[in-house]
């Protein structure tokens, strides 16, 4: 069993940065695929960024690529997600989750905190 508990979302300007947080609780964190995903304004919930459970290995969906950034440190059960560059497309509840096995890929997560809710303003 892992608890998810998202951090960092707020109002920021088109051009901001904002750094998300996720805190995880359980002593197999390390063992998981992590990943963001985000849910705009009348919108399906999508994919943002997964990470594998050592941070070697990352994953982006073309919409945030090269402007997101995801990371996690085992050693404080957290996951990161730096977003720069923000533009009011990217409004959303953002999302993490956790997912047993080692795929960047699949996306039926196991475990999903309550999220946290990020505007970005033109």
């Amino acid at each position: 069993q892992v608890q998810l508990i998202e951090s960092g979302g707020g109002l920021v300007q088109a051009g901001d940065s904002l750094r998300l947080s996720c805190a995880g609780s359980g002593r197999t964190f390390s063992s998981y695929v992590m990943g963001w995903f985000r849910q705009g304004p009348g919108k399906e919930r999508e994919f943002v960024a997964a990470i594998s459970w050592s941070g070697g290995s990352t994953h982006y969906a073309d919409s945030v690529k090269g402007r997101f950034t995801i990371s996690r440190d085992n050693a404080k059960n957290a996951v990161f997600l730096q977003m720069n560059s923000l533009k009011p497309e990217d409004t959303a509840v953002y999302y993490c989750a956790a997912r047993a096995g080692n795929s960047l890929y699949l996306l039926n997560y196991n475990y999903w905190g309550q999220g946290t809710q990020v505007t970005v303003s033109s």
